[in-house]
């Protein structure tokens, strides 16, 4: 199963779903995608094997994606600070691979709906969710 994370800034919220998604599929083939070389560091450091960096990297490896995760502002163009870029979303947006997506506030998009729970909770969740794709059953 290859699970591409995609994360930008700093790489916490994808330093941490590399690190439980290792955890509780550790045969996965986890693509550590990041918007500059900080947010892959963080991932690489979490346990990543494969890792890229930069607008290109990540619209190639949103295309091979058998699942997509990261925080909810990778699909939104020009989110985190300007750090995802309109190609990015939409490479992102048009993949067939389901997405699990951790919602923050870091995009100014507010997800109806949603309960505003810690992230740590949220990657909780997203984790539980892309085991059970993995695993063959219904999102």
């Amino acid at each position: 199963m290859n699970i591409l994370v995609i994360d930008a800034q700093g790489g916490g919220i994808g330093r941490q779903l590399v690190a439980k998604l290792l955890e509780r599929i550790p045969e996965a083939d986890i693509v550590a995608a990041g918007t500059n070389s900080m947010a892959t560091n963080a991932m690489i450091k979490a346990g990543a094997k494969k890792a890229a960096t930069g607008e290109n990297a990540i619209r190639y490896c949103a295309s091979q994606a058998e699942i997509i995760t990261g925080p909810i502002g990778i699909l939104v163009a020009n989110a985190m600070l300007g750090e995802i870029s309109p190609a990015i979303a939409e490479s992102v947006g048009s993949s067939t691979a389901p997405k699990v997506l951790i919602p923050t506030a870091h995009c100014n998009t507010i997800i109806a709906g949603t309960k505003a729970l810690p992230v740590k909770d949220s990657i909780e969740d997203a984790v539980d969710r892309i085991v059970r794709i993995h695993g063959g059953e219904d999102n």
